[in-house]
């Protein structure tokens, strides 16, 4: 399992990013995927969940109506969409498929003016 995050920065409250999550080494169509995010001090927290084909998604409360996951399985590729950023959203944030494999480097997120 190799997975690769990137698309993270900085940006202002209220501001959008949309990381992705290159996926490699198994099935990735065959799998559900998640992005998960650790803050300092913090534990990691799943964020949003997608299954294989895209078509169920469940988000964290904290997220929901903010942020959204997708997948492209031609490119094995995920995104997270993440509009109307908070200072609270500030992670790194990773991708891991269920079951879980490796983790990978994460992204930096950071939300603030």
């Amino acid at each position: 399992v190799h997975l690769v995050e990137s698309g993270g920065g900085l940006v202002q409250p209220g501001g959008s990013l949309r990381p992705s999550c290159a996926a490699s080494g198994f099935p990735f169509s065959s799998y559900d995927m998640r992005w998960y995010r650790q803050a300092p001090g913090k534990e990691r927290e799943m964020v949003a969940r997608i299954t294989p084909t895209g078509g169920n998604t469940n988000y964290a409360d904290a997220v929901k109506g903010r942020f959204t996951i997708s997948r492209d399985n031609a490119k094995n590729t995920m995104y997270l969409q993440m509009n109307s950023l908070k200072p609270e959203d500030t992670a790194v944030y990773y991708c891991n498929k269920d079951p879980m494999g490796a983790w990978g480097q994460g992204t930096q997120v950071t939300v603030s003016s």
